[in-house]
């Protein structure tokens, strides 16, 4: 694994790399879904904005999931280049789609719709800049034969206080490479609602993001029972219990959606026989 690139005196980090190439796919997607919508907006401004809204609140999610060591050690917590949780990027930046949603006068549920699979695609493209960089997002140690080691990764899976080492496995062992899985995951999640938000289809507000919030949920539901994160309440982790939210709030979405645009055709018929 390769956590930094050497250029001379200068060290890039693997992670931010990828986590650009992340943000290009995730503005790909968008810009091709705005063009075939018909929709004049700018998918390179909306996606850095989110993209540095997210950034932000990743960060801010890690810090607070570990109160303890914020409160011992703040300044290696908050300016650590490593350490950034997913839904609090995910959180902050559907919230900085809203506002943009009325920057453009789109809406800002339509605008999370646009950009659901954008989010699908840049969360799978972000999880390579994981397993590049080793910064310990990867699974319990494994016999399968396509497992991987992280020796020399932000996080080690071998030395005296590797993961394996803590799991009392050899130090050669290889763990489970959990972010391929999500990132064929998150193909598969951005290919589905690409389809499902095609224009000859057209969808009650809110239900292309209810079923990313409940698919992405499940994804990473299921994920974590592999990997190496401390459980926390009910022997689930903190990110298995944050799924469980998104999956309710998914939920909320795709019923209120279906509801509020039957209502609509319910007050469009009424009108009609009115007139």
């Amino acid at each position: 694994m390769y956590p930094f690139i050497h250029i001379g005196h200068l060290s890039i980090g693997t992670f931010g790399i990828m986590l650009w190439l992340a943000a290009v796919a995730a503005c790909w997607v968008l810009h091709r879904n705005f063009r075939r919508w018909k929709l004049d907006a700018d998918a390179i401004s909306v996606v850095a904005v989110v993209t540095v809204a997210g950034i932000l609140g990743a960060k801010l999610w890690h810090v607070f999931e570990t109160p303890e060591m914020l409160f011992h050690h703040p300044a290696d917590l908050l300016f650590d280049r490593a350490g950034f949780a997913w839904y609090g990027g995910l959180i902050i930046g559907i919230l900085a789609l809203l506002w943009q949603g009325r920057v453009y006068k789109i809406g800002g549920l339509r605008m999370l719709d646009l950009a659901a699979p954008s989010a699908a695609i840049g969360y799978g493209v972000g999880r390579l800049g994981c397993l590049i960089s080793g910064d310990g997002d990867y699974g319990k140690p494994t016999h399968l034969p396509w497992g991987i080691s992280f020796p020399n990764g932000l996080v080690p899976t071998t030395g005296m206080n590797g993961t394996c080492a803590e799991w009392g496995w050899p130090q050669s062992c290889r763990v489970q490479p959990t972010p391929i899985y999500e990132l064929l995951v998150g193909l598969f999640i951005a290919y589905y609602l690409w389809r499902r938000g095609a224009p000859g289809k057209r969808r009650p507000l809110g239900q292309i993001t209810g079923e990313y919030l409940i698919i992405s949920g499940l994804a990473r539901f299921l994920v974590e029972f592999i990997r190496v994160n401390p459980r926390i309440l009910w022997g689930m982790t903190n990110a298995q219990l944050a799924s469980l939210g998104s999956i309710v709030l998914g939920v909320i979405f795709v019923v209120w959606g279906r509801r509020h645009a039957a209502s609509i055709a319910a007050n469009t018929a009424a009108q009609a026989q009115t007139t």
